[in-house]
């Protein structure tokens, strides 16, 4: 990729595959796929248990299953259907203990997106407690009770008079292509925006989801045709060739989700190349306490957006590596309502114990522009007084050093 002319659109790209490799997504879709094997049939049992439990959804379930399979599984949809039903009639047979595991179960691999996607957006806090389990049994109850009121809408929309015409007009087999890209938009756009454990732009997580989809369409597609047109794959597995196929493509849907997490965040995060920050890591970190501490003294916390606007220097990019590092060393904290706030007093934390517990070495005092606060020329004065007392220190020559170590 390095022989790729420098333009924005293409270093952008660059960009946001280096991120998802270095984010170890190949890993993480395999091991997503791995997960999902083991989690398809307690998702359904439990998905399909929502509809059950609400009158006017009676029957839907399969309706849902059927529409998912036919519009979201290329070519095997039909056989790997058919054994997922078996295993879910006698899954829907186990005692209470038995629907329990499958609960847990399904949590589990909603845990384990969102830890992906936490990994993704470089949040090392995950959700604990009651939120968790709120969210994670939000989408499972209110997933397919969505999808089924999709199809159920879809279909009274679809016997209108005035559609039945439309459809004749412009084609009911056009129609039935772009409602799974919009549904599949829907839900991508939710899943971008609500899983990962800090503030995603409603925005970009839209636009990743629309990117997502048309990539999920083409590449059903594009399976679809391979397996149809090479069929050599039968010779191998014969009558089990099914699910070999079926695994595959789990790994390419999850290499797409995965991938269009990343685009979210690269275009919530992306800065071109070549900006020059004005302000050095210990600056714009000292800023950011400096905002918590006032709004500490009034008893307020602070949200990613006022912080983002009130703080100088300070940028998406910058404050998703600042924010785990203050979590991690216990300067911050966050609420439950994703606020931050100091999870110390200042008055017994020194600016010596910050700059140790920061990655970056103590910077040089920034060149005066009028327009700095009093904290910020206290800070240039201090790091002044250590560049000076450094230089002075440190002008002996290597052989003076050499020589005054061999008299000792």
């Amino acid at each position: 990729m390095s022989g790729l002319p420098d333009v924005p659109a293409i270093r952008f790209i660059r960009y946001l595959f280096k991120q998802f490799l270095d984010n170890g997504g190949v890993i993480n879709a395999s091991a997503l796929t791995y997960t999902t094997l083991f989690a398809v049939v307690p998702l359904m049992t439990v998905s399909f248990a929502m509809l059950a439990a609400i009158p006017s959804f009676q029957g839907v379930g399969e309706q849902v299953q059927g529409w998912v399979f036919s519009n979201f599984v290329p070519t095997t949809g039909e056989v790997i259907q058919d054994y997922l039903k078996d295993f879910i009639s006698q899954a829907q047979k186990l005692t209470a203990v038995g629907v329990a595991f499958l609960a847990v179960t399904s949590i589990m691999m909603m845990r384990n997106i969102e830890v992906a996607f936490n990994r993704i957006w470089r949040v090392s806090d995950q959700r604990r407690g009651m939120s968790s389990f709120l969210l994670y049994w939000a989408v499972l109850s209110l997933g397919p009770i969505l999808i089924g009121l999709g199809i159920l809408v879809s279909s009274y929309i679809a016997s209108l008079p005035l559609i039945t015409d439309a459809t004749n007009l412009v084609g009911k087999a056009r129609l039935l292509t772009v409602l799974p890209v919009i549904m599949s938009t829907a839900a991508f756009t939710l899943l971008y925006a609500a899983v990962p454990n800090c503030k995603v732009p409603l925005k970009n997580a839209f636009i990743g989801a629309v990117v997502v989809a048309i990539l999920f369409e083409s590449a059903k597609r594009g399976f679809g045709f391979y397996a149809t047109q090479f069929p050599s794959y039968e010779l191998i597995y014969g009558a089990f060739a099914a699910i070999p196929l079926f695994l595959v493509w789990i790994f390419i849907s999850w290499f797409i989700i995965l991938m269009g997490c990343e685009l979210t965040r690269a275009l919530t995060v992306y800065q071109s190349q070549g900006r020059v920050y004005e302000k050095s890591h210990l600056h714009t970190i000292v800023g950011i306490l400096h905002r918590l501490w006032q709004g500490q003294q009034t008893g307020q916390a602070l949200s990613d957006d006022q912080l983002l606007q009130q703080v100088a220097g300070l940028e998406q990019s910058r404050w998703d590596e600042y924010s785990q590092l203050l979590l991690q060393e216990d300067i911050i904290r966050r609420t439950d309502q994703g606020e931050f706030l100091l999870s110390r007093g200042l008055g017994a934390f020194t600016l010596n114990e910050l700059c140790r517990r920061l990655p970056w070495p103590i910077p040089d005092p920034l060149d005066p522009t009028g327009s700095e606060t009093s904290w910020q020329k206290n800070l240039d004065q201090h790091l002044l007084e250590v560049k000076n007392l450094q230089n002075e220190e440190l002008s002996i020559t290597l052989e003076r050093l050499f020589d005054d170590a061999g008299k000792v």
